[in-house]
């Protein structure tokens, strides 16, 4: 495994040393409105130098653990199952390694090759967080079962009821809200705004458990953070969701990922600065 020339910032520690391994899967082959979250990973990476390695709201700083920037995985568009393949495999690789994958994407399908990789590892004793805008609940998105529209019903299909919780949900077919009842453990957001208060509580019944965090960024309001190709109005505000990811120190994350991050679509370039922000408190949160 090669490092990244242009790594992360902070992040360039060696593979034998690291506790944690970044990888990007620049994949957008089922995006089912606007495509290029193919481009976030390294938009990421590129920009995150205009941030600082500390945290001060965490009072930590990334050059105080050890991260090591694989780089982009070469994915193959023309075939999902193909892709997943290629991502599993190298969540597979780190895992076995005894380190943290976090995974940077891409649309959200790509957490489907993440988490086979970590159910494997964890003979499928698994619980997923899932920061969203939308439900991806779908059993199929126009005949494909392989859809960032169906990504968290592929998870499902992997672990079970009882051990998916949803925060920030507002966009799905009624079907996908009706199914959620009775599987998954969902917080839709409220008229007055995304529901992060019954996540402590969540907390406290995971903890100890090995938890896998998928956020995919587009639960931001796109007031806040419109370079994401499916926007959903009313979602959560940048301090929210730190605020949340913060809170997820207090579990054993096996693996994590951000996605769904489409650069070009915000020209002022705010949008990555908030997906590297997070990325660096993600990393200080959940990297022991």
């Amino acid at each position: 495994m090669l490092p990244e020339i242009n790594a992360f910032i902070g992040c360039d520690a060696d593979f034998e040393e690291a506790g944690a391994v970044i990888f990007g899967a620049p994949f957008d082959c089922t995006t089912s409105f606007r495509p290029g979250t193919r481009f976030g990973p390294r938009a990421i990476r590129s920009e995150s130098f205009g941030i600082e390695t500390y945290s001060p709201y965490q009072d930590k700083d990334l050059l105080d653990i050890k991260v090591f920037d694989s780089g982009d995985l070469e994915l193959r568009f023309g075939s999902p199952e193909s892709a997943l393949e290629d991502i599993e495999s190298r969540t597979a690789e780190i895992l076995d390694s005894g380190k943290l994958p976090v995974m940077l994407g891409g649309e959200h399908l790509v957490t489907l090759g993440a988490f086979r990789a970590v159910c494997k590892k964890y003979d499928n004793d698994v619980y997923l967080l899932h920061f969203d805008a939308h439900t991806d609940l779908r059993d199929e998105y126009l005949g494909q079962h392989l859809s960032h529209a169906c990504v968290i019903r592929r998870c499902h299909e992997l672990i079970g009821d009882g051990r998916i919780f949803q925060f920030g949900i507002r966009s799905g077919e009624r079907e996908e809200f009706l199914f959620a009842k009775d599987h998954t453990e969902m917080h839709k957001t409220r008229i007055s705004g995304v529901d992060f208060s019954a996540l402590g509580d969540v907390i406290d019944r995971l903890k100890g458990k090995n938890v896998y965090l998928t956020i995919d960024l587009d639960v931001l309001d796109p007031a806040f953070f419109c370079g994401t190709g499916t926007p959903e109005a009313g979602g959560a505000t940048f301090n929210q969701l730190l605020e949340a990811i913060i809170l997820c120190s207090e579990l054993n994350i096996v693996g994590a990922d951000i996605n769904e991050l489409s650069p070009h679509y915000d020209q002022s370039g705010a949008s990555t600065a908030i997906a590297c922000k997070l990325l660096r408190e993600l990393l200080l949160a959940v990297v022991k």
